[in-house]
């Protein structure tokens, strides 16, 4: 009888193996379709801009995300739904960049966007 249990734990747990992988292979596709936005943000002289604040907002769900500039004014946005539209800019004490708009009919998977702060920040 308790070789039967045995047997019998060791069969489904190779049951189950196939449909952990299949489930693992169906994550990676599915991260490999996700959208990854990724740049620097400078200053009207072309230099980095630290700490600068690059917005990005999706255009379906109306949701914003942000990102603080590292030390060499790098910021990175990934997991992003490739079917949805975005719009990002950049904004640092009163300067801000132009929006730029990311298209879900670009198909590139890992886009890289430099924002300059180039214009005064609009009064809120």
């Amino acid at each position: 009888m308790r070789t039967l249990a045995i047997t019998g734990c060791v069969l489904v747990s190779f049951l189950c193996v196939p449909a952990v992988h299949a489930q693992s292979k169906q994550d990676k596709k599915a991260e490999a379709e996700l959208r990854t936005i990724h740049g620097k943000v400078l200053d009207k002289d072309d230099n980095p801009a630290p700490s600068s604040i690059v917005y990005l907002l999706n255009r379906k769900t109306q949701a914003v995300r942000t990102y603080i500039a590292d030390g060499t004014g790098n910021y990175r946005f990934s997991g992003l739904d490739p079917n949805a539209d975005y719009e990002a800019h950049a904004e640092n004490a009163d300067a801000a960049s132009g929006t730029r708009t990311i298209s879900s009919f670009d198909s590139r998977r890992d886009m890289e966007l430099t924002f300059k702060l180039s214009r005064k920040k609009p009064p809120k």
